[in-house]
């Protein structure tokens, strides 16, 4: 019988189209990003790949505006942090109080049920922030071993006020949990103001880096926590790593008492760096530091208040309370009389420039439009100005010509 044989088909070198990515994320990575991932390989034990993750740990302290010891990445992308905390903080059986008030808050339902936690909420209408008042009250009547919530939500592209929260967990002895995935990097992170126990984040938004790493900062408090829960597996095990004595950490690879035993000094051989990641991470870290924390924060503000100043010049109304908008992405109602997906292919195909959609109660009613990172920039707004308003001409919809560009040039310092 003559053997088959497999003929394997031949493909194009990856070579993606050029196009501005001014969605909810991901955005461009800043090029000085892409190069340091190009960089060599080390081994994960090497002295100056572990130099590498020291300088990591100490850069990212500053971007989270915190002294937290325990400040490092764990590998994968932002949600590997989300599920990283809430199933090293969670026991199974406890009680968690999630924020929702959009997609990634019912995010933090999935993982949490999967864990198998008791799950209390706090359900608010898509586009609405709760109180502390709220929060408190919540507290009071569930009694919960973590709250959890979404800082920047960016499919509602609403922020949740964080000052005041991690004090009343700590009133009602409770640990603290916040993603800013959307915000870190672009808006204040203010870790030890606030007083959140357990904030992680990405690099694939204000960062400017590509999605596959997830900074994360840890309380000493929340850090005794998991440590108590800490099972050190049988291949690595050592006479001076002991168990701790609350319920395991039921994963392996998002156990945190492990992956912080791998950070620290001990180095324990956990898993295997994502050196290429950590490389891009830390150049990330670097580009904010270097521009400025601040200077950082006013340039995202003032990119987000110049689409704002142009989108209504339009003629477009915004989505939600400008009280509590992010900085970094803005939701835009869809005019009724045109189809959505259509403005969007249009400025994709035609002028290269993405913008998102959205999703749940939402979908189909507005666009998001992100400035954030390497994308946060007056030309990069003005052109996705300029290409949304040719796109909804070409859609039977007639903005005032050329009235977006200028509002926003004007509102630009």
């Amino acid at each position: 019988m003559e053997q088959t044989r497999m003929i394997s088909p031949m493909f194009k070198q990856i070579d993606p189209p050029q196009r501005f990515l001014m969605g909810p994320g991901p955005i461009n990575a800043h090029p000085r990003v892409l190069r340091a991932m190009s960089a060599d390989m080390l081994g994960q034990f090497d002295p100056e790949m572990t130099e590498y993750m020291n300088e990591t740990m100490a850069l990212y302290r500053q971007v989270f505006m915190t002294q937290n010891q325990w400040t490092f990445l764990v590998d994968g992308t932002a949600r590997a942090g989300i599920e990283a905390a809430l199933v090293s903080l969670v026991e199974p059986g406890a009680k968690i109080l999630i924020v929702r008030a959009g997609r990634f808050g019912l995010l933090l339902s999935e993982i949490a049920e999967r864990i198998g936690a008791e799950i209390c909420t706090l359900d608010l209408p898509w586009g609405e922030v709760a109180s502390l008042e709220q929060i408190e009250a919540a507290l009071q009547e569930h009694k919960p071993q973590v709250l959890a919530c979404i800082h920047g939500d960016t499919s509602t592209t609403m922020a949740q006020p964080l000052d005041g929260v991690g004090a009343l967990c700590k009133k009602y002895n409770v640990l603290s949990y916040a993603d800013v995935t959307a915000t870190l990097g672009g808006v204040p992170v203010c870790t030890d103001q606030w007083g959140i126990d357990v904030i992680s984040g990405g690099l694939q938004k204000c960062m400017g880096g590509p999605p596959g790493s997830a900074p994360m900062t840890i309380s000493d408090r929340a850090a005794e926590h998991i440590m108590a829960r800490r099972h050190v597996e049988a291949g690595i095990r050592s006479a001076s790593l002991t168990d701790g004595l609350r319920p395991r950490i039921p994963s392996n690879y998002f156990d945190l008492a492990m992956v912080m035993d791998y950070w620290s000094e001990k180095r324990l051989n956990h898993h295997t760096e994502a050196t290429t990641m950590l490389y891009g991470a830390r150049e990330a870290a670097c580009i904010v530091l270097e521009e400025g924390l601040e200077n950082r924060f006013a340039r995202h503000k003032m990119a987000s208040t110049a689409l704002i100043a142009g989108l209504r010049a339009m003629g477009l109304t915004i989505f939600g309370d400008d009280a509590h908008r992010m900085a970094n992405v803005t939701g835009v109602w869809i005019p009724a009389s045109v189809d959505g997906d259509k403005v969007r292919m249009r400025m994709r195909d035609d002028f290269g420039i993405e913008i998102g959609t959205a999703f749940g109660p939402l979908t189909g009613k507005i666009w998001r439009i992100g400035t954030m990172g390497y994308n946060a920039v007056k030309h990069k707004v003005l052109l996705t100005l300029g290409a949304l308003e040719a796109a909804l001409a070409a859609e039977g919809f007639k903005p005032p010509r050329g009235a977006a560009v200028d509002a926003a040039m004007a509102s630009w310092p």
